[in-house]
This record gives structure tokens, sequence and C-alpha cells, in this order.
């Protein structure tokens, strides 16, 4: 098979890459591993400020009837097997995608959580509960308990409970060497500083004003309520830690001690629950971008491709976009996906005159600006180092590059 372009996952940046482009003129084939497009956007379900509602389920559909109107192919139950510096796509069942451009948008993935019991029945990631609940309508649990604070953790909890279920608490995990700063409450506490404007009563603002004060945050936690403080149907705990979780072949309970400041835990009590949502963040997918310059980079949520405003990373013709490139709302990933498209559509000779490009660009940055919630708390200052780190990289396929961007 040949195209102009072939695009690595199906979400809601890789769609939005592909519409960008073969609404243009360009050829496309979407490579996806889910029987259907659309990635973690079908389990989204959340009401925005405006009060509408973002049904991701919705969303995804919408761009998959545009991306097939355009003339994308979209090849869903595929997995990548090999992509060469060709851009030959191998895939399972031997099939093969010859392009000039790829873009790579294979998302992130949901980090573990391990402690005593999560491999009973009934211990799930919070992502996996979310696509339970809002895709395939099906309620996890009568009785659930979420371990971990992010905002993914929030959210699913509003979400259970407006599907009936009892959301006992969220927790954080408990300290060991798997959980490190996530069983740490000072860090939980400074992580709610990025949501406080948004937070649904006067004492997570005020939480997340502290937080921003470093110096006060020991105050704030000293008073902070040991059972816990209503939010959204359920009581966030930031003294309390979930050690294990136990039942006779499937779940039964979680044992939940008090911590102290420093998360290190005390009196523990037995709390019946017959479902345990984890949730430890999520990070970028980075299978198919190991023959790019990599970066660790931690606001940003791991590893991820350093590149160019364009989203082309350091091996020409190959571009990137959403949450492979750092932990951000849907709506981000599809800006860059766009972003992507465009820029290829113009490389191919589809457009003309740089408008289009640089309209897209900055369509990623009122993305950023308008977003309700940031997934990592310094995300800007990630994207200023990997930005930096960009300009840094050195050798004759980067020096028309950095020319430009510097």
């Amino acid at each position: 098979m040949i195209s102009d372009v072939v695009i690595l996952g199906g979400g809601p940046a890789g769609l939005s890459a592909a519409i960008a482009a073969a609404q243009a003129g360009a050829s496309v084939v979407v490579v996806d591993e889910n029987p259907r497009p659309g990635g973690k956007l079908l389990g989204q379900l959340h009401e925005e400020e405006n009060g509408k509602w973002w049904i991701g389920a919705e969303v995804s559909k919408s761009l998959a009837v545009q991306a097939v109107e355009a003339g994308v192919q979209i090849l869903p139950n595929r997995q990548v097997w090999n992509l060469s510096p060709e851009w030959e796509v191998s895939l399972d069942g031997g099939e093969t995608i010859c392009a000039d451009y790829a873009v790579v948008a294979t998302g992130a993935a949901e980090r573990p959580v391990p402690m005593p019991g999560w491999t009973l029945p009934g211990v799930m990631a919070i992502g996996a509960a979310q696509t339970l609940t809002n895709y395939y309508r099906v309620r996890p649990g009568d009785r659930i308990a979420i371990v971990g604070l992010d905002p993914l953790s929030l959210t699913v909890a509003h979400e259970l409970s407006m599907a009936g279920a009892v959301v006992v608490g969220i927790y954080l995990p408990g300290m060991n060497d798997f959980a490190k700063e996530q069983a740490d409450p000072d860090r939980s506490l400074k992580y709610l500083a990025g949501m406080s404007d948004l937070a649904p009563n006067a004492f997570l603002r005020l939480g997340g004003k502290l937080a921003a004060l470093g110096a006060l945050r020991s105050l704030a936690l000293t008073f902070y309520p040991p059972t816990g403080i209503p939010l959204m149907g359920t009581r966030l705990n930031l003294r309390k830690s979930v050690v294990a979780i136990g039942g006779q072949g499937r779940v039964q309970y979680v044992d939940v001690a008090s911590v102290d400041k420093l998360g290190n835990p005390g009196r523990t009590r037995r709390v019946e629950v017959d479902c345990v949502c984890l949730s430890g963040g999520l990070y970028p997918v980075q299978e198919l971008t190991k023959g790019c310059e990599l970066a660790y980079i931690e606001q940003l949520g791991g590893t991820i491709p350093l590149h160019s405003p364009e989203m082309e990373t350091s091996r020409p013709n190959l571009f990137v976009a959403g949450t492979v490139t750092g932990i951000e709302g849907a709506k981000i990933a599809m800006a860059q996906g766009r972003l992507a498209g465009t820029v290829i559509a113009s490389r191919v000779g589809l457009l003309r005159g740089p408008e289009l490009v640089a309209e897209a660009e900055a369509a990623v940055d009122r993305a950023r600006e308008s977003s309700a919630i940031t997934f990592m708390p310094e995300i800007k200052a990630g994207r200023r180092i990997a930005h930096e780190r960009w300009l840094e990289l050195d050798g004759s396929s980067l020096t028309a590059k950095k020319e430009i961007y510097t």
C-alpha cells in the first residue's frame, strides 16, 4: 500500500492530522490497534466551564466521519511491528504501507500502582473504569475506592458517582518504592494548586493557594480534616492512604491507614469495597519514536521526542502529535494533529503560503491557554525545556531548523 502520509494512532491527534492532510488533497492511511478509532477520547465525559458536556464518544465519531469523508483510509485492529527509516510500516498479518511522511500519535499509557492485593479481580486502572462507565455503560462496582490523586482520578470519581456508584473516597497510595512522591501528602497538596481555581469548594481553593506558597503547605496539611473533604460525591483524603487490597477470590476491602504530613502510616482500618481504581498518572508511549532524539522531561510526564514548533522530529519527515509529546488534554492533541497534518500538506505542495501553517501553530497555543485543567502542574516549564533542548540539537539535518527557530 502506498500513501503520502501514514499516521500511527487513531486517537484525537491522529484523526485530526489525517483530516487536515486529507482535506488538502493528500492520500492518508491511519493505523490503530483498537477496533474503532478514538483512543482514550472514547471514555471521556465531563461538563465544561460553559455548561456544555464534552462527550468523547461523540467527538471521536465526528472526527472519524470527517476523516472518512475526506478520503482517509482507517485500518483498525492492526498492530505496527516496525517503522523503517524510509517510512515503510510493517503490520501484523504481513501488510506493508509505504509513505513519504509519517505521524506518530501513539498517545500515553497509565502508570501502574503496585501494592499488596493489586492483582485481585475487581482492581483496575482508572482509565479502564472510565471507559467501562462512559463508553460501555457498565458500572465497574457498587462501592469503589480510588487510589491516586490527579485530574483523571478526580474526573472519574465524579463520573462513577453520576453512574450510581458509591465512591467511598479518593486516597493516596501507601508509601513504597513504587508510589514514591505519589504517596507524599505535601506533593499532593501542591498538585492541587494547578486546579485550585476550578475547585468546587472554598477549602480546596484555599488549599490550592496555600500549595503555591511552599512555606504554608505544612500548616495546611496540619489542619487538613482527618475525615477528608467532600468533593463531587466522594471525599478527598490527603491524610489517608490505601496500604493493601484484600478479599477471597476478588476485591472485598481495602486497608486504609491514617498518615502524617510525610506520608508515614499510622492507625489502619478496613473499608468494604467491591472495586478499586488505581490512578498512577500517564506517561508518553515511545515505542515508535526510538530513532528520534528523545529527552526525559519530568514536567511533561516522562520521555518525549524532541520536535520543532511544527511537530517535526529530528528524523526528517517524521512528525509527532498528541500526548506522545507530553501529557495534555484532548483539545490540545487535536490542535497538534491539525498542525502536523497542515505542515505535511504544505510540504507535499498542496497548500500555498505560510499563513495556514502559522494559523495552525497559533491554534495550539490558544488550545493551551484555554485549557481548563492541566494534567501536569509544571507543563509550561516542561514545554520551555523541550524547546530549549530542541534548539541545542546539533547535526547537519537540523541546521536549517535551528536557524528558523532561534
